[in-house]
């Protein structure tokens, strides 16, 4: 695709259509002359160079990557227009393009009913989940995992309701007995169930969490704002395929997030939130004196919390979804890809004397550690937070990965012969969300390698 192309395709477009409404003379508060502007621009160029190359594979820390030229495309071409999609009177038709890449996301999740909208972001997306559990259940509290996304205890407090973090078991999921026993209590009204945690990509077992959570009268939210779109992989019968119960259980959840700015290929900021029952539009009932007036239709805005939005965000999932629809054979091969690069990755790992695989991968995250010597919580976040350093100022063959707090006890449940001799270490942390990260697993783990070696002495 040549993305030069049909940016200019973009604007030439937009031209053509604004030619039918007449001619119009520009105001001259708003005249800028070539030479001014090229002088900014330089400025803004040079400065845009300090950043980390988020869409070469040899980027592998944290969940960025530059969004799919299509996205760009349509972005730029309703950014131009600068609908707002709050009302169908600031943007007819990217309204309509929300509802249908609402109604693709939910048939993705297997909802055969919903309520939906995008929204700024995965945070707002689960502030409206959270708003809509304490309207339903006021007085009571929701509960989260221990590594659920900081969101979730962040809007309770925003919102005046409690939040209480449940342990997690050796795979850092929800522990399913301990909210049972919390929930017995009676204190709480909504379980959070995380589908792809954001540190390690854990997977809670939706399907058994629904289970405790229907037998106390409990509602059940899916935050899968990381690892939502690896739905389209549920059940396949391949190495990328993943155990279909948590996935297919999210239908009869009570609401799911999802951000397209993730897995989805969109520019920040993307997230999307639904609902299975649409009667839940009620909490959202208000009145706006000067907007919902051009058309009896569903206004968005009459379900959001947010008000102004850009319409440019749904123009570019909705360009997106034309070309990489989210279908197994559509967007799930580009899920698939990082799946099979996490795997490949952990089997390297499995074999190597000089780092340590910290758990086998879910997604398309990869946990591991530098082998020391003593094999001690100091010493691995020592050398793990050396590693990251040499890494980042190699100028020649540099490597971005991350780093992840983690308790010893965690450490040590994982790794029974890590001595702890501090309470947390920090280990590394890779994701591996582009496509291109397949091909380059082998030199990722050649570069950890060698900086390892560097860095520890390891005994094994």
């Amino acid at each position: 695709m040549d993305l030069e192309r049909w940016l200019s395709k973009a604007v030439e477009s937009v031209r053509s259509w604004q030619a039918t409404f007449g001619e119009f003379e520009p105001h001259a508060a708003a005249a800028v002359s070539d030479d001014r502007f090229a002088t900014a621009f330089a400025e803004l160029a040079d400065r845009l160079t300090d950043n980390y190359p988020f869409f070469h594979p040899s980027y592998a820390g944290q969940m960025l990557k530059p969004p799919h030229p299509a996205a760009v495309v349509g972005y730029l071409a309703a950014m131009l227009i600068n609908p707002n999609n709050h009302a169908l009177d600031g943007g007819p038709a990217t309204g309509a393009m929300e509802k249908e890449v609402v109604a693709q996301l939910a048939a993705m999740f297997g909802l055969s009913a919903h309520l939906g909208h995008l929204t700024t972001s995965g945070t707002i997306a689960n502030l409206e989940a959270l708003y809509v559990a304490r309207e339903l259940h006021p007085g009571r509290g929701v509960a989260y995992s221990a590594e659920a996304h900081y969101t979730h205890s962040r809007m309770c407090g925003v919102l005046g309701i409690e939040g209480t973090a449940v342990g997690v078991d050796g795979r850092g999921r929800i522990d399913l007995g301990e909210l049972d026993v919390l929930l017995a209590g009676g204190q709480i009204g909504t379980v959070v169930a995380t589908a792809g945690t954001t540190g390690l990509g854990a997977i809670d077992p939706v399907h058994d969490v629904l289970a405790v959570a229907r037998r106390h009268g409990v509602r059940v939210h899916v935050d899968a704002a990381y690892g939502g779109f690896f739905t389209l992989l549920a059940g396949q019968d391949s190495p990328a395929g993943l155990d279909p119960a948590p996935w297919r259980a999210i239908s009869e959840c009570d609401s799911v997030v999802v951000d397209p700015h993730k897995h989805g290929l969109q520019p920040y900021g993307c997230g999307a939130v639904l609902f299975a029952d649409p009667a839940v539009g009620r909490f959202y009932l208000h009145d706006s004196p000067y907007t919902y007036f051009t058309s009896g239709d569903l206004h968005l805005g009459e379900i959001s919390l947010e008000c102004s939005r850009a319409g440019a965000a749904a123009a570019a999932l909705w360009l997106t979804f034309q070309l990489l629809p989210p279908t197994a054979d559509g967007l799930g091969q580009m899920l698939a890809a990082g799946r099979r690069a996490a795997l490949d990755w952990a089997g390297l790992l499995r074999a190597s004397a000089t780092v340590d695989l910290y758990q086998d991968p879910e997604l398309d995250i990869v946990c591991y550690f530098p082998v020391t010597a003593p094999p001690s919580t100091s010493a691995i976040d020592a050398a793990s937070a050396a590693i990251l350093q040499a890494g980042l100022a190699d100028r020649e063959r540099p490597v971005f990965v991350s780093t992840l707090r983690v308790t010893a006890d965690a450490l040590r449940q994982r790794h029974a012969g890590v001595v702890a001799d501090r309470e947390a270490a920090r280990i590394l942390r890779s994701v591996l969300m582009k496509p291109e990260s397949e091909a380059f697993v082998p030199e990722l783990h050649d570069r950890v390698e060698q900086l390892a070696q560097a860095v520890s002495r390891p005994s094994r």
